[in-house]
């Protein structure tokens, strides 16, 4: 066992910590790619301190993408970026090898790692451990990055701390982990202590609305949303120097936000922001989602102005 974390410590270098927000995909106000928008979003999400970048997440709508899209997406940010910061594709797929497929195509287009959601279709098709475990393998097989499991509620699917390291010691690439269950820091404690060195990379999820009790069971990273980077930054950098106080003071700072973005936004809160800036000339969110009311819209300005973050300012 030994000898195949010192192999995956090996391979996976350099390892990935602090702030990696999900960038959202940016539509014209009749629902097309605004790819000029799309580029503006990445350099204020990098301006504004992130470590990393995540694209075609969740809260980056990929659920309504086209294939086509993606892959007009990914090829815009990648060569936007052009290396300033390492970026995650998300190529979540129910198909063990469709998603090999779109991890492959990821890889060869310059991504740094993969993120990936156990398989699962609707309400009730779920797929067991060994299922599961054959699904990470094959994705797995043809990479030389590494793969991120999702462990989120939006799958429905069980993922014990116990079987995700099983599969950080047993399959080459699976070394990271966003954690955005309930209870946590608990699962990322549990997990960091049976996988040992295989877990290079326990992360925070959920727009950092459990970030303080995660970096304290061990989290280095945290992928929340792409509004305000600076904000979050305020938090990890304090903590990664060993500055506790000042790290929950700025979790305290800025938790209103988080949570406004959590509980009553979503995906929304970071357009919305960004067009207020003068970012993105629109907030849109592809149908069928709906827009935010505007009293909810306002609220978010309102807390945000009073913590005055970059994307307030950038665009102006």
């Amino acid at each position: 066992m030994m000898d195949k974390q010192m192999q995956n410590n090996a391979n996976h270098a350099p390892r990935y910590e602090g702030v990696f927000p999900v960038v959202p995909t940016i539509f014209h106000q009749n629902g097309a790619l605004d790819l000029a928008g799309q580029r503006r979003c990445v350099d204020f999400m990098i301006d504004a301190g992130s470590d990393g970048l995540c694209i075609l997440a969740n809260y980056s709508e990929q659920f309504s993408l086209t294939d086509a899209e993606r892959e007009q997406l990914i090829a815009t940010v990648m060569k936007q970026v052009d290396g300033r910061v390492p970026v995650i594709v998300t190529t979540t797929h129910f198909s063990a090898q469709a998603c090999a497929e779109r991890s492959l195509k990821a890889q060869q287009a310059g991504a740094a790692m993969v993120m990936v959601m156990p398989p699962y279709h609707g309400a009730t098709i779920r797929i067991n451990e060994a299922g599961i475990y054959d699904f990470f393998r094959t994705v797995s097989e043809p990479l030389s990055i590494p793969v991120m499991i999702q462990d989120a509620p939006v799958a429905g699917t069980p993922l014990s701390a116990r079987f995700l390291a099983q599969m950080a010691n047993e399959i080459e690439a699976i070394s990271y982990f966003k954690i955005e269950v309930p209870q946590a820091a608990e699962k990322l404690r549990q997990l960091i202590q049976l996988g040992g060195e295989a877990i290079i990379g326990p992360w925070d999820g959920e727009e950092a609305i459990t970030l303080m009790a995660d970096l304290n069971a061990g989290a280095t990273g945290a992928m929340t949303g792409g509004g305000y980077p600076d904000g979050i930054q305020q938090v990890m950098r304090a903590w990664r120097a060993g500055d506790r106080a000042a790290a929950q003071a700025a979790y305290a700072k800025w938790l209103p936000l988080i949570n406004y973005e959590n509980r009553q936004c979503g995906l929304a809160a970071c357009k919305i922001l960004m067009k207020e800036g003068g970012i993105i000339a629109s907030d849109y969110v592809r149908s069928p989602l709906a827009a935010v009311h505007p009293s909810t819209r306002d609220g978010l300005i309102e807390i945000a102005r009073q913590l005055d973050p970059l994307v307030l300012n950038w665009g102006r």
